[in-house]
C-alpha cells in the first residue's frame, strides 16, 4: 500500500476544484483505500482531494528577480511602455529611490496573495440567488451595501463575469494588480488570518454508520429472520404475538431448486430488456476524477414488455397462484441470489483502482461487504447497480401484487378483486410507473453517487423491495377486508395528496438540479455555496428540507388503510419506512454539513423542518 505524503493537521496548498488556483488547507484525514485526502478551506468547506492536487507551502516561494515586478512591460530597455502615470503610482523618482526592504514587501506581499481568505462577493443578486453565501452572515447597512470584517473589504468591481466569480475566487494576476495599491493592508490581513486558521489544527477520522462493523453485522443476519418471519405470521389464519414465533415449515416448504430456477431466468429476462438498444442515453453526476459514466433510461419500456410478456404466459395457461403457494421459497431464493451477488461484488471490488471506490468504503472487510466497495460496478457497459436500483424488484413488485390478486379471487371466490385490493394494487402501480417514467432522477441520488454496491442495495433491491412492499397484497389473500366507498374515497385523497407533494417536489428539485437558470424557477430563492451550487429555501424545498419523504409517507398509510386495523402486520411496512427515511435524512444532513459548511447551517436556520412541519 503507498505510503502517505502528508499528515493529518499539516497546513498544505490545496487546488480548488475546477481551477488552477491553489489555497491554505489544513490536512483532516486520508483514506487509504481511495488514496484521497480530507481537505478543509478556511471558509469552513471540506472536500476530498488526491494527492496530486495538493503542495506543501514551500513548493510556492516565489523566484529570485532583480526587478520589482516580473511583467514584460517592466523590464529593463523596454521601449514600448507608455509614459503616462496611473493614479496609484508614484513618481518614477521615488520608484528609483525603493530601499530593498520596499522590494521585499513586494515579495512577501505576493506570497501572502495566496493565502486569501474565500470571502464572498460584493455582487448585486442575479437569477434566483438571494445570497452569495460562503459560511459567514452578512449584515446589512444603509443603502443596502453588505457590511463585512476588515480583511474582507477587497473585493472585485461588479463588472466581472460570472464565470470568474462562480466559486468566489480571484485571478492571481488580478489580485496582484490590485494590491500594489494595498500592501500593507493586505499583508496584515491576511497574516492575522493565517495566525487564526492555524491556531486551531483538527484531526478526523472516517465514522462508519449503521452501527459500524457490529450494527451491519446485525442487519445482515436480521434482515433475511426478519422477513421469513413476518411472511409466516402472515400465513397464519389469525396472526397474534400469542402465536409467536410462528412454527417453521420442513426444509422441502422453503427451498425448490425450481423456485431458484424461475427467479434466475426472471434476472435474466430483465437483463436482456435492459441491454436492449431503445431508449435515449444520459450522463450520469460527475465521478472524482471528472468522467461521467453513460445510462440507457429505457426502464418503461421494460414494464410495457413484462407486462405483454405476463399477459401472453396467462393466455396460454401459466398459473400466477403459483407465486402465492411459494411466495417464501421465492424470497429466499431472491435472498440466496442477492448473497451470491454480493459475494461477487466483494472479491471484483478487491481489484478495483482507487478512482473506482465508493466514498461510503471504509477498508473494512465486513462492513464495505455490507456498504458495497465499488461505486459503479459494471461488465462492460453493463451497470449492475443502476440495473438493480429500478428492474427486477421493482418490477417484480408489480408482478407478486397481480399474483396476489388472482390468488385472491381463486381463494376467497370472486368474480372480481376486492375494493380494498384494488386499490393496493393501483396505488402501487402508480409509485413504480412513476418511478420508471422518471427514470433519470434516479441518477442523482445517494445511492447512486455515494453509496457502492454490495449487500446493503443488493438485498434491498433484489428481496426487501418485491416480498416486503407488497406485504399488503399478501395480507389481503388471507384476511379480506371490506372498505365502504366513503372510506376509500378518503384513503384515494390521502393517497393523491401524498403523490402530489412527492413529485412536486422531486420535479422541482431535478428541473433545477438540470438547470438553474430556467426561467420557470427564477421565483425561487436560493443560498449559494463556496461549491458552486445552489440551496433552494422556497418553493416546496421551503416548506421542510425533505418533502419528497413527506409524501412518501403519506402515500406508505395510504396503502395499509385499505387492509383495515385487524391486525398491525399490514402497518409494519407504515413503520419500517418511516425509520428508513428518518435513518436517511440524517445521513442527508450529516453528508450536506460536512460539504456545505456553514452554508447548510444559514440553510437549516430558514428551514427549521426536517420532514414534518412543527415536529423537529
Amino acid at each position: 500500500m503507498p505510503s502517505r505524503k502528508f499528515a493529518d493537521g499539516e497546513v498544505v496548498r490545496g487546488r480548488w476544484p475546477g481551477s488552477s488556483l491553489y489555497y491554505e488547507v489544513e490536512i483532516l484525514s486520508h483514506d487509504s483505500g481511495s488514496q484521497l485526502y480530507t481537505v478543509k478551506y478556511k471558509d469552513g468547506t471540506e472536500l476530498e482531494l488526491k494527492e496530486s492536487d495538493i503542495k506543501p507551502l514551500t513548493s510556492f516561494r516565489q523566484r529570485k528577480s532583480g526587478s520589482a515586478s516580473s511583467s514584460p512591460s517592466r523590464r529593463r530597455g523596454s521601449r514600448s511602455r507608455s509614459r503616462s502615470r496611473s493614479p496609484g503610482r508614484p513618481p518614477r523618482s521615488s520608484r528609483r529611490s525603493a530601499s530593498a526592504s520596499h522590494q521585499a514587501d513586494i515579495k512577501e506581499m505576493r506570497k501572502e496573495v495566496l493565502e486569501v481568505k474565500l470571502t464572498p462577493l460584493v455582487l448585486k443578486p442575479f437569477g434566483n440567488s438571494i445570497s452569495r453565501y460562503n459560511g459567514e452572515t452578512e449584515r446589512t447597512e444603509r443603502g443596502g451595501m453588505p457590511h463585512r470584517h476588515a480583511e474582507e473589504k477587497f473585493h472585485l468591481s461588479e463588472e466581472r463575469s460570472y464565470a470568474s466569480t462562480q466559486y468566489s475566487l480571484r485571478p492571481r494576476r488580478e489580485e496582484m494588480q490590485a494590491m500594489d495599491s494595498k500592501q500593507e493592508n493586505i499583508v496584515t490581513t491576511t497574516r492575522s488570518a493565517s495566525l487564526k486558521t492555524s491556531q486551531a489544527p483538527a484531526t478526523q477520522t472516517k465514522d462508519l454508520e449503521f452501527g459500524g462493523v457490529p450494527g451491519v453485522l446485525l442487519i445482515m443476519l436480521g434482515l433475511p429472520a426478519c422477513l421469513c418471519l413476518l411472511l409466516l405470521m402472515c400465513k397464519q389464519k389469525e396472526p397474534s404475538l400469542l402465536n409467536f414465533p410462528p412454527p417453521l415449515p420442513a426444509w422441502q416448504d422453503l427451498w425448490e431448486t425450481r423456485v431458484f430456477g424461475v427467479y434466475i431466468l426472471w434476472f435474466l429476462m430483465q437483463a436482456l430488456f435492459y441491454l436492449l438498444p431503445v431508449g435515449k442515453v444520459v450522463e450520469g453526476m460527475p465521478l472524482a476524477d471528472g468522467r461521467r459514466l453513460k445510462y440507457r433510461l429505457n426502464g418503461f419500456c421494460a414494464l410495457l414488455l413484462t407486462s405483454a410478456v405476463i399477459g401472453a404466459a396467462v393466455f396460454w395457461g401459466a398459473d400466477l397462484h403459483y407465486v402465492y403457494g411459494h411466495f417464501l421459497q421465492f424470497a429466499l431464493a431472491a435472498a440466496a441470489f442477492s448473497l451470491g451477488l454480493s459475494v461477487y461484488l466483494a472479491v471484483r471490488a478487491a481489484g478495483a483502482p482507487p478512482g473506482a471506490l465508493a466514498p461510503s468504503s471504509s477498508g473494512n472487510a465486513i462492513y464495505d461487504f455490507f456498504i458495497g466497495r465499488e461505486l459503479n460496478p459494471r461488465i462492460g457497459t453493463f451497470d449492475l447497480k443502476y440495473f438493480c436500483e429500478l428492474r427486477p424488484g421493482l418490477i417484480g413488485w408489480v408482478v407478486v401484487n397481480l399474483a396476489m390478486l388472482l390468488a385472491e379471487m381463486r381463494l376467497q371466490n370472486r368474480a372480481a378483486p376486492s375494493l380494498a385490493m384494488t386499490l393496493v394494487n393501483s396505488f402501487q402501480l402508480l409509485y413504480v410507473v412513476d418511478a420508471l417514467w422518471n427514470e433519470e432522477a434516479l441518477l442523482t441520488t445517494m445511492d447512486i453517487t455515494h453509496d457502492g454496491f454490495g449487500f446493503m442495495l443488493a438485498f434491498g433491491d433484489l428481496v426487501w423491495v418485491p416480498f416486503i412492499y407488497s406485504f399488503q397484497a399478501f395480507y389481503l389473500v388471507g384476511h379480506p377486508n371490506e372498505v365502504s366507498w366513503p372510506m376509500a374515497s378518503l384513503i384515494i385523497a390521502l393517497k393523491l395528496c401524498g403523490y402530489v407533494i412527492f413529485r412536486c417536489a422531486n420535479s422541482q428539485k431535478n428541473a433545477f438540479r438540470k438547470n438553474p437558470a430556467d426561467p420557470k424557477l427564477a421565483h425561487l430563492k436560493t443560498i449559494h455555496t463556496s461549491t458552486g451550487k445552489d440551496l433552494l429555501v422556497s418553493g416546496w424545498w421551503g416548506f421542510v428540507r425533505h418533502p419528497n419523504y413527506l409524501g412518501d409517507l403519506l402515500m406508505a398509510l395510504a396503502w395499509s388503510l385499505p387492509c383495515g386495523f385487524g391486525h398491525a402486520l399490514p402497518y409494519f411496512y407504515v413503520a419500517y419506512f418511516t425509520v428508513l427515511l428518518v435513518h436517511r435524512e440524517a445521513r442527508d444532513e450529516r453528508h450536506c454539513r460536512r460539504r456545505y459548511g456553514l452554508a447548510w447551517e444559514q440553510y437549516c436556520r430558514r428551514v427549521p423542518y426536517r420532514i414534518l412541519p412543527r415536529v423537529y
